[in-house]
């Protein structure tokens, strides 16, 4: 039935929610059940097309990453996406009441998973590893997950639909910040503490 909804949400967003609403997924079942796979699809990619295909900045000139150094860095990749939704919906539970919200952590949960569905299988595009296609992948992924954002706060968060305007607005800066904090991060850790190796 989750899988039913991932792919709702992707076709009639609007609809879905209503649906997902109706019914209750608990934080933990989504975090094991589900961002547990999700979160494979871009770490797994990305290992896979930067070991076996190279990354390329123009699609000219390729550099793969040993699989030594690759596969450290998509298992950290695979946790800190785990971090960043439990950080996300944390933050959607403690900001709720400010704009009238009233539901739990499970709905918050639910919201951030859904919201995040395009970006986590915008993953597929690191299976090659260009980085204009990555980046315009990237970008349709960003712009489908805000208009998911907005849509479906005032199904999940019952909130009326100018209060949930603002309250979205909220969400995506924290939602960025933390998407602009753990690109940050990894170079800093990747440059700094566990330097990539490459094979060619």
């Amino acid at each position: 039935m989750f899988l039913q909804h991932l792919m709702g949400v992707l076709y009639h967003p609007k609809k879905e929610w209503r649906a997902i609403e109706s019914e209750h997924y608990t934080a933990t079942h989504i975090f094991l059940a589900q961002i547990s796979i999700l979160a494979l699809i871009p770490a797994v990619s990305l290992f896979i097309g930067t070991t076996q295909i190279g990354w390329s900045i123009s699609g000219g000139e390729y550099v793969k990453l040993s699989v030594a150094s690759a596969l450290p860095a998509a298992i950290a990749f695979y946790f800190a996406m785990w971090v960043g939704v439990g950080f996300i919906a944390w933050t959607i539970h403690w900001m709720e009441k400010t704009y009238g919200g009233k539901v739990g952590m499970d709905e918050c949960v639910a919201l951030t998973v859904f919201t995040a569905t395009p970006l986590f299988l915008a993953g597929l595009s690191g299976l090659y590893p260009v980085l204009w296609f990555n980046v315009a992948v990237g970008l349709a992924a960003v712009c489908y997950s805000v208009y998911l954002l907005y849509s479906g706060v005032p199904e999940i968060m019952h909130i009326p639909e100018d209060r949930a305007f603002f309250f979205s607005t909220s969400i995506l800066t924290v939602g960025l910040c933390v998407l602009v904090g753990m690109i940050a991060t990894s170079v800093i850790v990747w440059v700094e503490m566990a330097p990539l190796t490459y094979t060619g």
